[in-house]
């Protein structure tokens, strides 16, 4: 008896390593592991994995997010921070920022603020599962990184919340002259641009129909206000947790300023960030999306091409009025009756963090 057990368990042990031999002579390969379990290991190494992604991340992790008006260089300031070997930022997500403006609508609406409070859904708890469902998508969506960043250009128009759930995180908002931005977003006919603009009329109380995406007028018009709001909330953050970067110096200038914007990052100097074209499509360089507008005028190293393609295409009417139209083009540097402006020499821009902005901006610490 005891020889036949022996046997079936000598047979048993042959059949299970004849088996693991055979699945490995086949390629059969493991699943592979997510970017989230991956940032895990990066990051965190051998500690407990089993724990919920808030507990590894917490909320005052440095997180980076780059946004700005559509058009003003957004995708190749990330695409640059995308070429640093400790940053990782990815395509935009698109849902962020519409998480962000349905949690924006329920604070504004006191109605829904009530039933929320009697059902227990506080504000608090609200911001953590907002906080939660950032953190999935952002270390999900891409590759880990030691310095994770987010572009999604609508997003900043909650940058005053964003920097309430995210106390540590710092925020880059991308500057372009409104002309050039609106006439590039009129010439390409951006579908995104056009959605966007499309919702600040809702906002506005100004009907979709009366809207006209090929109104220099009404677009400049609506730049400004946009601009002048996301501009305001990087003022009340201040200037440890929100930079600005305008775009034509960026392009004129690139190492003088993304030096100075790895300072503020707190990030150390790579010269990849001025190369970023010949890390596109390779491991840990930059992944660029097939359905973004700008995806084709970031395959090309960084250039001036685009400064000054407005000029000659804004109907004389709209130039005359500029500054009443645009008013924040002149807070921001830009000569509105110069066209076009010489770009190559810095114009004074309004203190970036007056006081009053300030705590007019802060006195909302939710999306707007």
């Amino acid at each position: 008896m005891r020889n036949t057990r022996s046997s079936l368990l000598l047979g048993c042990v042959l059949l299970c390593s004849a088996s693991l031999l055979y699945l490995g002579m086949s390629g059969i390969e493991c699943p592979p592991k997510s970017h989230r379990y991956r940032w895990m290991e990066l990051n965190l190494g051998s500690a407990n994995q089993s724990l919920s992604l808030t507990e590894h991340f917490p909320e005052d992790t440095p997180l980076i997010f780059i946004g700005g008006f559509p058009r003003s260089g957004t995708t190749l300031m990330r695409v640059m921070l995308d070429a640093h070997n400790a940053v990782r930022c990815g395509e935009e997500t698109r849902v962020i920022p519409r998480l962000l403006t349905m949690r924006a609508t329920w604070s504004r609406s006191v109605k829904e603020r009530i039933r929320l409070d009697e059902a227990g859904v506080t504000d608090q708890v609200l911001d953590s599962a907002v906080r939660a469902f950032l953190l999935e998508v952002i270390v999900g969506h891409g590759e880990p990184a030691p310095r994770l960043c987010n572009k999604d250009p609508f997003a900043l128009k909650s940058l005053s919340y964003l920097s309430h759930i995210f106390p540590k995180a710092k925020f880059v908002l991308m500057l372009r002259d409104g002309r050039a931005t609106v006439h590039s977003m009129i010439s390409r006919k951006s579908l995104s641009s056009s959605l966007f603009i499309l919702s600040l009329c809702l906002r506005s109380q100004v009907t979709i129909s009366g809207f006209d995406l090929n109104s220099y007028r009404d677009c400049l018009t609506k730049w400004s206000s946009a601009v002048e709001t996301m501009f305001g909330q990087c003022q009340a953050a201040g200037e440890a947790r929100c930079q600005p970067v305008h775009y034509e110096r960026l392009v004129l200038h690139p190492e003088e300023e993304m030096r100075k914007l790895l300072h503020f990052l707190e990030l150390q100097w790579d010269p990849s960030v001025l190369h970023h074209e010949e890390l596109i499509g390779k491991i840990g360089g930059v992944s660029l999306s097939k359905v973004e507008r700008s995806t084709d005028q970031v395959m090309k190293p960084v250039n001036t091409d685009a400064l000054s393609k407005w000029v000659g295409n804004i109907p004389s009417d709209v130039l005359n009025d500029m500054a009443e139209i645009a008013p924040m083009l002149a807070r921001l540097g830009y000569d509105p009756h110069a066209n076009p402006p010489d770009y190559t020499r810095p114009e004074p821009m309004v203190s970036l963090f007056n006081y009053s902005q300030s705590l007019k901006a802060s006195e909302n610490p939710h999306p707007s």
